[in-house]
């Protein structure tokens, strides 16, 4: 049988009070079934959750191994676990606190610890013109931990956004999926694309340090993005989502795997255009 809390005690106990159980078998048997599901419900976006931890925990594993491919489609996987987990929550109306708590957990690792490793391979992986020992060797042995930066910039994000009551309906600063999946998505880019500047681009240590400090700094600046969430499905008030969502379709047709970082490049963008439409108002 399922573990129920205290309130779930106390629930019960209510019930009981208000049936009489030696003359309505029946109604008892109802009313258990009805806690027993009432129970379940409660841990569905949790699982979903942690769904999204263990998508993480296996890219992770992935990216170590220099398996990028499996490491990027775990991601999204994650992320897309990340977006059901309050949908799923808000359908049941169980949202709750422990829930909050697991979904920046796990985010922590799909969507912090992951890109850092991403970040740390690819700027080691730069070849160095010589195998000498000297002063640049030494230097540029240290690079690939500057890529971790940003998963701690991740972790201050995520420990900001839980107290930040502002963000409810929009985002400020670059949440931290999107920045995963600019990030994982730059080695497949340099392994697929035929544009041989974007290749040599991904290539120099000085555009992925460049790429970390961006996107460290964005996640935590005082820079409001529209949320993807739909309260309804008009134009006006959702016009800048309908042509994120055109502009993706295009580029993903396009671009292939280069599309995601210009996806994501396109949604801050867009974001700062909304801005400025909202203060000229």
């Amino acid at each position: 049988m399922m573990g129920i809390d205290f309130f779930s005690v106390i629930n019960w106990q209510i019930c009981l009070k208000n049936r009489d159980i030696k003359n309505d078998p029946k109604g008892f048997t109802i009313l258990a079934k009805e806690l027993i599901v009432m129970n379940i419900k409660k841990h569905i976006p949790n699982l979903v959750t942690l769904g999204n931890l263990f998508c993480g925990t296996l890219a992770t594993i992935y990216a170590v191994n220099g398996h990028f491919k499996v490491t990027a489609l775990l991601v999204v996987l994650g992320i897309f676990l990340d977006f059901f987990d309050g949908f799923f929550a808000r359908i049941l109306k169980v949202s709750g606190e422990l829930g909050k708590q697991l979904d920046s957990l796990a985010d922590m690792v799909t969507s912090g610890v992951v890109p850092g490793i991403v970040l740390f391979y690819l700027l080691g992986n730069n070849e160095l013109g010589s195998n000498e020992i000297t002063n640049e060797y030494l230097i540029a042995s240290f690079l690939p931990f500057i890529g971790l930066l940003i998963t701690l910039a991740a972790c201050y994000r995520l420990a900001k956004f839980n107290i930040d009551t502002r963000q409810s309906e929009s985002f400020i600063g670059l949440p931290t999926p999107a920045m995963s999946l600019f990030v994982v998505s730059l080695p497949l880019v340099q392994m697929y694309t035929e544009i041989d500047v974007v290749k040599d681009l991904i290539g120099n240590n000085y555009f992925l340090i460049g790429v970390t400090i961006l996107f460290s700094y964005l996640m935590n600046a005082e820079l409001p993005l529209f949320s993807l969430k739909f309260k309804n499905y008009g134009l006006k008030e959702n016009l800048f989502k309908y042509i994120l969502i055109a502009i993706s379709i295009a580029m993903l047709v396009t671009f292939e795997y280069l599309a995601v970082p210009m996806i994501i490049m396109s949604y801050i963008l867009l974001s700062m255009v909304n801005n400025l439409k909202n203060t000229s108002k």
